[in-house]
């Protein structure tokens, strides 16, 4: 028998419909059942990914005596946090106020009827161990509290919902906006830097994209040597580490140990879209070819394994799970004997030293997880062949190698199509595709973008009087759920880096229509800054206005950011001012922990000291050749744009005379200011130079 989760679009929901527990989605019926049999909401949030989720449902939710104490005694709720990330923000935040302590998945919180939650905690295991408590022996005992303890429960109630709207930054204090915090995070990125195998801070370790874009934008912009160092070798041991996936390309969550050696073995699309950019942009600043390999990687990861082939979809799905026949890591690890199986004597010399199947096995005593452990520049010399062999045999055994894994059982994949997810991929590919110049990664970040208008987006004729309507999730033809900020502002961004790319005057539109939103229907109009749900979203016990980066960056920063850069693109003052208020907003939090607030404190770089704006008009083919000469250059504080003839309804800005037959004019504005258009491309560089 399937509970009332089978019919829902998360495939992580889809996961528990045939638990014994009577799962209910998050939905009014859910809510009312407790209101009206007066029973508490064992609320339970995980993702389809997660590992420790899949351990306490095999341990609890598919027991039958666990589910009889569920089922006596509490409404059950399941939860995604991927589709619900409003619910997942509040509650892992009264987790963290009733506990003390950090929450993660699974998250378990056991609320009242309204939705007040009066106690909570992560993983419990079925019986007690390793001094956790057992799952079995906490039902009883919180069920007991509900009935025996109303009027303490009442009590706390009060007091955390007043400790949740103390969360909410109040309105900006009026002191002036400086670049004070820039310098103060790159200092304490410094202070956590494991200057010797990479990373900031210890295990274990997670890529920290943002902070490590950051880091390199101050390099770029301020010649802080100190923030080059930072990325330079974080991102090398990363690639040859076993956080990257060495045969099929792409990175894993995070590295339980501080070598990056062996990884929690789930791979999540955010963390691939802000990694591709980011090596990208690395590989512009030193030229590495490890970075070049770790972007490619990527890329080929996504058109292989993540992005539907059906000719009427095109969007991205969400993640790769960790497990594989109900084994962590069991798709990934090898033998030697498993090794040497598929390759010939030549390759195998080769790959069981740059691996490490020559020295003891790194995981879990039997099995080998690929890492780069000796230079393929020592190999060549131990076999006497040059460099060049060595890399093609190489190559040669990592496509035997991979044919062989995808002969396993492979791990699932949560083929839900999330809006912000989709739109930070949409990015990072463009970007990677504009410096690389690979169309064929142009052309997958189109096909998503367009999956996003025809199938997430309502324009405004179908959705009512209101006005137009973004939607966040969709999986098997469904799209549903009132979209979120980081929807909004993550896509705004993303259009923004494809018309750096590929202008075409409807992405404009569309980037017009999202910052209207964004300003309508979730910007703070008393203090400034943006909630995390629209004016017009399912009321909550709480509305949350977050400003620091988590594993995705701050949907108010980004939201900052691309307002910013929309304004001066098109000499809108509206968004130029939104951003400025919601800084205000965040400034004093941004000067107690700069390190926090990076994608603010990009953002506030750039009020401060405006992008550069460099305008391009006239033949598509010789200004095609520009933007790639200039696109091979990493300078984070400018937008080139390439404006084809056909372009309409064009803002003052843009709509600039274009050169006759093969010439081009361009231009390079700071703030309103345009300087005099110049027809040669060497005479750009000077100009851009300049400022700095």
């Amino acid at each position: 028998m399937s509970n009332r989760l089978a019919t829902q679009t998360s495939p992580y929901l889809q996961q528990h419909a045939g638990n014994p527990v009577e799962w209910y989605p998050w939905g009014e019926e859910a809510l009312e059942l407790a209101r009206r049999e007066d029973r508490p909401i064992l609320l339970s949030i995980g993702y389809s990914a997660c590992h420790w989720c899949h351990v306490m449902a095999h341990e609890s939710f598919e027991d039958a005596e666990v589910a009889a104490a569920m089922n006596r005694d509490f409404v059950n709720i399941k939860v995604d946090r991927e589709e619900r990330p409003d619910l997942d923000q509040i509650y892992q935040t009264a987790h963290a106020m009733l506990t003390q302590r950090s929450g993660g998945w699974p998250l378990t919180m056991f609320l009242m009827p309204d939705g007040t939650p009066f106690f909570g905690g992560t993983y419990f295991p079925k019986h007690g161990r390793h001094g956790m408590t057992g799952f079995l022996d906490l039902l009883p005992r919180v069920a007991e509290a509900y009935r025996e303890k109303r009027e303490d429960i009442a009590r706390q109630n009060t007091a955390l919902l007043e400790a949740l709207s103390r969360t909410l930054p109040g309105a900006g204090t009026g002191q002036a906006l400086t670049r004070a915090p820039l310098d103060a995070a790159l200092r304490e990125f410094a202070r956590y830097f494991d200057d010797v195998h990479g990373g900031i801070g210890r295990a274990p370790k997670f890529p920290h994209p943002y902070e490590l874009a950051f880091c390199l934008r101050r390099h770029a912009l301020d010649g802080a040597e100190q923030g080059l160092a930072i990325v330079d070798l974080t991102l090398a041991r990363m690639a040859e580490g076993g956080l990257h996936d060495q045969l099929g390309g792409g990175f894993c969550r995070y590295s339980v140990d501080e070598r990056w050696s062996i990884p929690h073995f789930e791979k999540m699309l955010y963390d691939n879209a802000a990694l591709i950019a980011l090596y990208s942009d690395a590989w512009l600043v030193t030229r590495r070819p490890l970075f070049d390999q770790a972007v490619r990687g990527i890329a080929q990861w996504a058109l292989r394994e993540m992005q539907s082939q059906n000719p009427n979809e095109g969007g991205y799905y969400s993640s790769l799970d960790a497990d594989s026949e109900h084994v962590e890591g069991k798709y990934y690890v090898w033998t030697p004997d498993e090794v040497k199986r598929e390759l010939t004597p030549d390759e195998f010399a080769v790959v069981e030293p740059h691996y490490g199947l020559d020295g003891a096995p790194n995981f879990e005593d039997r099995h080998w997880h690929l890492r780069v452990m000796k230079p393929l520049s020592v190999i060549a010399g131990r076999l006497s062949i040059p460099v060049a062999e060595c890399e093609a045999r190489l190559e040669r055994a990592r496509a035997k190698l991979l044919a062989a894994r995808e002969r396993r059982v492979r791990p699932g994949r949560d083929e839900k199509v999330l809006t912000s997810w989709n739109a930070m991929m949409v990015k990072g590919m463009t970007r990677a595709a504009r410096i690389f110049g690979e169309p064929a990664w142009l052309a997958s970040a189109r096909r998503a973008m367009a999956f996003i208008r025809s199938t997430l987006w309502r324009p405004a004729s179908a959705a009512g009087a209101r006005g137009a309507r973004l939607l966040a999730t969709w999986k098997d033809g469904t799209a549903h759920l009132n979209a979120y900020l980081d929807d909004h502002a993550f896509l705004l961004d993303a259009l923004l880096e494809l018309l750096q790319t590929d202008f075409r005057d409807e992405d404009l539109r569309f980037a017009r229509d999202l910052a209207d939103i964004l300003l309508e229907r979730f910007e703070d109009h008393a203090h400034g800054g943006f909630f995390f749900v629209s004016d017009d979203h399912e009321k909550l016990i709480h509305r949350a206005k977050p400003g620091h980066d988590q594993a995705t960056p701050s949907g108010n920063g980004v939201a900052a950011f691309a307002l910013q850069r929309l304004g001066h693109l098109v000499g809108d003052p509206r968004y130029l001012e939104a951003a400025e208020r919601a800084l205000k907003v965040f400034f004093p939090a941004m000067e107690h922990q700069p390190s926090g607030f990076v994608s603010l404190g990009t953002a506030l770089e750039e009020f401060v000291s405006p992008p550069q704006l460099v305008v391009l008009r006239g033949n598509p083919r010789t200004m095609a050749r520009w933007q790639r000469s200039l696109a091979g250059a990493f300078r984070p504080d400018t937008m080139i744009v390439g404006v084809p003839s056909g372009a309409r309804d064009l803002p003052a800005v843009l709509d600039k005379p274009a050169a006759d037959e093969d010439a081009v004019n361009a231009w390079v504005c700071r703030g309103v200011s345009c300087l005099p258009a110049v027809t040669r491309l060497a005479e750009i560089e000077p100009l851009l130079a300049a400022r700095r």
